[in-house]
């Protein structure tokens, strides 16, 4: 099947755009910030950039190299470059793992969907509110977000289904600054209240006295997850990917922008917290609880100021939320197309009914179901803990192989180099990196995980 029948993007900024797009997510704007908070700020930052830089970047090129080359779904993608084609398992562990992560990404990206409806309606303001008892309340009822997941879930599917150029790529082109223009507004609007610059301080000024083998695992480990790496997302797109496209410079900026949103988010959320003296290190709960009680504050001392602020943040979540959803289907959707003849149409809807169905389950999971469990862990925390924990690192680990020791050199430094016009010295630092460094830290992580 060539290119030009399975669709290609339009040029190399779309191309960027759209992988971006799949990489920025509830990672960037929800998990990165309270990593970050939790593990001493701009140190944990420092060390963040050097694993993007050290692994990160390594392994997207690997998958840019494979997809771009095999010009097919991550399945049929890998083996296709040299070494044994039983090698195609690790495109179809990426197929697997980003389908279920969808299911209960999803999940997730309802709740965003809710907190943009509260926000509109002016949802966070009055005095003595509990928002720890009403996120609980909301996330266990058995109806609410299924409703939020599946409407979630549908747009998503709307927009596979309009294709390649016209669906995703215009999608992107349109959401990614956007969500950029959102971010920068936020940022502003942050910094310059009372007392914002200790959150501004805590995320630019390193206290290394923080930093213990718990953060540079965490820092590893967020790096890996921020990137999309091993979901099959990078490798897919790379198949729509251009010849005339530098694979390296396409890493290098889809590794900027995501790691430069990452770091908006943080300094949207810290100079907020720190306004209104909430603990910086607050977890998980920094979106859903902990902001919605700085949304308060504000709208208490500034009305228009506090409905704007929380309009656009959660807003801003639910963009981030579509971009990277929109890669985790088209995952599985152009592999049912490819290997099984399934038209793109009936191949998205059947992903999308069955990541719903999966979805409703991980959901009642939090409430009604939450009795029922396995390893102590709910169905929701069970498919986090699988897919994060132990598909993603051995995902990672074996492209690092693969493209590392296993391929053909030449058909991987052609891709790598665009056949020679890109330095070759770059080349030998990534093999280096992907062959040695790579492997090492993500057996690093997955052994770490695995022991917590």
């Amino acid at each position: 099947m060539s290119n030009n029948d399975r669709g290609a993007f339009g040029s190399r900024l779309a191309g960027v755009l759209v992988t971006a797009g799949s990489a920025v997510g509830l990672g960037n704007v929800w998990r990165f910030p309270y990593e970050l908070g939790r593990n001493g700020g701009a140190a944990f930052l420092i060390i963040y950039i050097l694993c993007i830089l050290l692994f990160g970047l390594p392994l997207m090129v690997s998958e840019f190299a494979v997809g771009r080359h095999a010009q097919s779904n991550t399945a049929r993608a890998f083996g296709m470059m040299g070494g044994s084609r039983h090698w195609k398992v690790i495109g179809m562990l990426g197929v697997l793992t980003g389908t279920l992560i969808l299911c209960y990404y999803g999940v997730a990206a309802g709740w965003t969907v809710e907190y943009l409806l509260r926000a509109g309606v002016n949802g966070f303001a009055g005095d003595n509110r509990d928002f720890t008892a009403e996120f609980t309340q909301f996330a266990s009822d058995p109806v609410r977000p299924v409703v939020c997941m599946v409407v979630f879930m549908l747009v998503n599917l709307g927009v596979i289904l309009a294709g390649v150029k016209g669906g995703i790529e215009r999608g992107s082109k349109l959401m990614m600054p956007l969500l950029f223009v959102f971010i920068v507004v936020l940022a502003v609007l942050t910094v310059m209240q009372p007392g914002a610059g200790r959150g501004v301080e805590f995320l630019f000024k390193p206290d290394f006295s923080k930093v213990t083998p718990s953060t540079l695992l965490s820092a590893m480990g967020q790096s890996f997850f921020s990137l999309s790496l091993s979901m099959g997302c990078l490798c897919t797109y790379a198949s729509y990917f251009r010849k005339e496209d530098k694979l390296v410079t396409n890493a290098v900026n889809v590794a900027s922008i995501d790691t430069l949103i990452a770091i908006m988010a943080a300094l949207i959320i810290f100079p907020a917290a720190f306004s209104v003296n909430i603990e910086p290190g607050a977890g998980p709960s920094l979106v859903f609880i902990t902001l919605p009680n700085v949304f308060q504050q504000l709208f208490a001392a500034r009305p228009v100021l506090g409905y704007c602020f929380a309009l656009l943040f959660y807003l801003l979540l639910v963009l981030a939320a579509l971009t990277s959803a929109m890669g985790l289907l088209e995952v599985p959707t152009i592999y049912l197309k490819e290997e099984f003849h399934i038209r793109r149409r009936w191949s998205a809807i059947g992903c999308t009914i069955f990541c719903i169905t999966v979805g409703v389950a991980c959901s009642l999971s939090i409430g009604v179901w939450s009795e029922h469990t396995l390893f102590d862990l709910n169905i929701f925390d069970l498919f986090d803990f699988v897919t994060a924990k132990i598909m993603l690192p051995v995902g990672g680990f074996l492209i690092a192989i693969y493209t590392g020791w296993i391929c053909d050199d030449k058909l991987l430094r052609d891709e790598v180099t665009n056949h020679g016009t890109v330095a070759v010295g770059i080349y030998g630092m990534y093999r280096f990196l992907v062959r040695y460094v790579a492997p090492v830290a993500i057996l690093a992580i997955f052994v770490n995980e695995l022991v917590k």
